[in-house]
């Protein structure tokens, strides 16, 4: 039985069926809510998490094109892709909450825990999605590159911080729009609304990061927008690019100081 936050995100990080870490992260944060966990980090969270036998995991130059999403074949495929990076989000944010929760006051662990339910509830959405549409995460494959970002920065939180909500989940930020216009146009108005829902939380996801980050820069006496630019220089294995939804990343937060200059 689990009685320590961290010994619940190691859980949810060590279950590998798909639904049973989402009923894990949501046992996980009904727990912490509660106050039924308590703000002890007593065991080390894995290298990397559990993993289901599908879908194939495959590298990034290996990835089928999925298209623009206009046929119901290529918006299955974008669901399954989406429905991926939501699935390792669940890790990435319990990761957060059990890897650094130690040096930092409750509300680290109270903010990075509500982002892993919700990721864990973004996930069951696309899933579900997916089966109505006669198929289900699991039957494509899927980018192998997404716990590479957590593995590059698993030594350091503003690393951390700076790399996976201010860089990877902005990203989602700026293209999730059109891909809600593109499933509108194509009739499928419900896939499109649970994409604008997992925007509206995404900007919050983001905006949490960056408030962490700021806070930590603060403590260390850093420039926040000068040693966010140092680290995605030294410790992002992406490219920082365009078009960017300015708008959504100023609610974040994320201002074009940050970024404009390295795009």
């Amino acid at each position: 039985m689990t009685t320590t936050i961290a010994s619940a995100a190691r859980l949810v990080l060590a279950t590998a069926e798909p639904a049973a870490k989402v009923r894990a992260a949501r046992q996980a944060a009904r727990a912490w809510r509660a106050g039924r966990l308590e703000h002890r980090f007593d065991v080390s969270m894995p290298d990397a998490p559990a993993r289901p036998d599908q879908p194939e995991l495959l590298p990034p130059a290996r990835m089928p094109k999925r298209g623009k999403g206009g046929s119901e074949r290529g918006r299955i495929a974008l669901l399954h892709a989406l429905a991926h990076i939501e699935f390792a989000a669940i890790d990435l944010a319990f990761d957060m909450a059990g890897r650094f929760g130690a040096a930092f006051p409750r509300s680290f662990v109270d903010d990075w825990i509500s982002v892993g339910a919700d990721e864990a509830m973004h996930f069951a959405l696309l899933d579900r999605r997916l089966r109505a549409l006669g198929s289900h995460y699991g039957a494509l494959p899927a980018h192998a590159g997404l716990w590479e970002a957590a593995e590059a920065t698993a030594g350091d939180v503003l690393a951390r911080l700076a790399v996976v909500p201010m860089a990877l989940e902005a990203r989602g930020l700026d293209v999730t729009p059109a891909t809600v216009d593109r499933f509108q146009a194509a009739g499928d108005s419900t896939s499109a609304r649970i994409l604008h829902r997992i925007y509206t939380d995404e900007i919050r996801h983001v905006a949490i990061g960056a408030r962490w980050f700021k806070t930590s820069c603060a403590t260390a006496n850093l420039d926040p927008a000068s040693h966010w630019k140092s680290l995605i220089g030294t410790r992002f294995r992406g490219i920082v690019k365009g078009p960017f939804n300015d708008s959504a990343r100023e609610s974040a937060g994320l201002t074009r100081d940050y970024y404009g200059a390295i795009a």
